[in-house]
């Protein structure tokens, strides 16, 4: 008999519930999202370099990411034990002070829900020839709605200040009306959203300025966005 076939996930969709083993016990994905953000996220495979470099950056901007009311939770298809093991080495490395979960999902039913396993790179294999996780990322709201999916080669490094940028971005366009423009960081300018007549943006936004009938670009200082 197949496999159930896993559920297609997009900007919008439900973040599937689940249970897990983790190096802070046992967690209910939705119960661990509470009212909050989450960063949900897999890596290939404990005590590798790329890998270490990546939890360790994680680890050193939780702090950043709680301000926000953002939560950590990592994954990767290793066993409980080795992730126990390993942070001891990302710490060390990092000169950090890992404290957020990791799941342990040794039988890849969490990886196949969320569509992390690696089905290009031959050489992202473990012992067996199974394939591991690449390094996915998903921002789900309080919503339980997935908001932004990334997906990186386990050759690439991700970036967190970029991760970090779009929960800057998702919080302040939720908040206003308004969009984020190209490499856009907290006290930039930004966009009046499109969904805003001009004399509403008149009422919301005074002083915008209209580059094009299509584009219009107001302040909004990064007090506005950054927690206090």
């Amino acid at each position: 008999m197949s496999a159930p076939e896993a559920p297609r996930l997009r900007l919008g969709s439900k973040a599937p519930n689940f249970k897990a083993t983790t190096t802070k016990g046992e967690v209910d994905f939705h119960e661990y999202i509470g009212d909050g953000w989450v960063i949900l996220f897999s890596h290939p495979d404990d005590f590798t370099p790329v890998c270490t470099t990546e939890l360790g950056a994680f680890a050193k901007l939780e702090d950043e990411f709680t301000k926000r009311n953002v939560k950590l939770i990592g994954l990767s298809a290793n066993s409980l034990q080795s992730h126990e093991e390993w942070i001891k080495d990302i710490d060390e490395v990092a000169g950090s002070s890992l404290s957020f979960p990791i799941i342990a999902d040794a039988d890849r039913q969490i990886s196949y829900l969320y569509d992390m396993l690696d089905y290009q790179d031959v050489t992202n294999r473990d012992g067996k020839g199974l394939p591991l996780t690449i390094r996915s990322v998903f921002i789900i709201d309080p919503k339980k709605t997935i908001r932004l999916i990334l997906t990186y080669p386990a050759s690439t490094g991700r970036n967190t200040q970029e991760v970090l940028r779009v929960i800057d971005s998702l919080q302040a366009t939720d908040k206003y009306k308004v969009a984020t423009p190209i490499n856009w960081t907290p006290g930039d300018d930004v966009v009046v959203a499109a969904s805003v007549s001009n004399a509403d943006a008149d009422k919301l936004f005074p002083g915008y300025r209209a580059v094009k009938p299509y584009l219009r670009l107001t302040s909004l200082p990064a007090e506005k966005v950054l927690p206090q």
